[in-house]
């Protein structure tokens, strides 16, 4: 089958013998994004945890054919090196990664909570952050989720189709972040 996906922007055309592989096998292994990670393999981790269409969705076990003409944005599609989502932003100024591997599922689930929930409270998270970390990062996330926010509110936009253009640059944070 003939599948068309709107990745990151971009539209991208792959044949596929099955339409019921995983979402996440074809963003990694024929689109060649690396930044979402497989996990689990039953949605319970969120580590390979994409938008489709804006909301969150767990990737291993979603059908690459369901994805069909959806606009799918992966780690990779929400913000850029230079201009970072206020997301990815918030985690290089709390320092949330330790092994980094969980990461990108945990800033995508908190990229779809706060384009519904701009200013979530504690408990808010806790229902809408279900990811797991080996880590034990949690605290830092939780900081990060709300520094987030704080960026969100402050007027840098949630949307990652909108944020990149929004977000300044903070060659501080960047030099940080490459050590």
């Amino acid at each position: 089958m003939t599948l068309r996906l709107l990745v990151n922007g971009e539209e991208r055309t792959i044949q596929l013998e099955n339409g019921q592989i995983p979402l996440l096998s074809v963003i990694r292994d024929y689109l060649g994004l690396k930044g979402t990670k497989f996990g689990c393999g039953k949605a319970a981790c969120g580590a390979c945890t994409i938008h489709i269409e804006g909301r969150g969705v767990r990737s291993c076990t979603y059908p690459a054919a369901m994805a069909e003409g959806k606009s799918i944005t992966t780690i990779e599609g929400l913000g850029s090196r230079e201009a970072p989502h206020p997301v990815q932003q918030a985690w290089i100024e709390e320092v949330v990664p330790q092994c980094g591997y969980c990461q990108p599922g945990f800033m995508m689930a908190t990229a779809a909570l706060l384009r519904e929930n701009p200013a979530p409270t504690n408990d808010d998270i806790d229902k809408a952050i279900t990811n797991i970390c080996r880590c034990g990062t949690y605290f830092r996330m939780r900081r990060a989720i709300h520094r987030a926010a704080t960026l969100v509110t402050e007027g840098k936009d949630s949307d990652p189709d909108r944020a990149a253009e929004k977000v300044p640059s903070r060659p501080d944070i960047k030099k940080t972040a490459q050590k």
